[in-house]
């Protein structure tokens, strides 16, 4: 099986059919290095840790942003996402859908216009919508996990 159709496989389990297509989302996932994780988490056993947790040893540079920690996966952790002095491509957001928006509207403020990416089972309908009218990319409801894989 071809790697879009892999990808394509992957982007299917989300509930948005306006996320990128799998060519723009293999783009994303080939051309960003930074990442900053909004609400990665200190419990290895959870999602919002395992998932960055392989983003690092992929090559992304991972930035923990969570005010609830010093560090994480051996790196100082922001407390909020407009602290992070670092260039950031993509921001990963394991926040529940009742904090999406705001995270996404503080991401959108960034100067680097970096992606945004809400992990799977998270949405922000109209952030996404009016980010996505003045161009800017967003992915919502999809594991980012799961899409790079496809990637392999």
């Amino acid at each position: 099986m071809s790697e879009l159709r892999r990808i394509a496989r992957a982007a299917q389990e989300s509930g948005d059919p306006e996320n990128p297509t799998p060519e723009e989302l293999r783009e994303i996932l080939t051309s960003v290095r930074s990442v900053a994780v909004v609400g990665l988490s200190r419990d290895p056993t959870k999602a919002a840790r395992r998932v960055p947790s392989y983003l690092a040893t992929k090559g992304f540079d991972v930035i923990p942003v969570n005010p609830n920690a010093e560090r994480i996966l051996g790196r100082e952790s922001y407390g909020k996402l407009e602290e992070v002095e670092e260039t950031v491509d993509l921001v990963l957001v394991f926040r529940p859908s009742e904090e999406a928006a705001q995270v996404v509207r503080r991401a959108a403020e960034r100067p680097e216009n970096p992606v945004i990416w809400l992990q799977e089972g998270i949405t922000s309908p109209q952030e996404a919508a009016r980010l996505r009218a003045t161009g800017r990319r967003l992915v919502q409801d999809l594991c980012i996990f799961k899409v790079h894989r496809a990637l392999d």
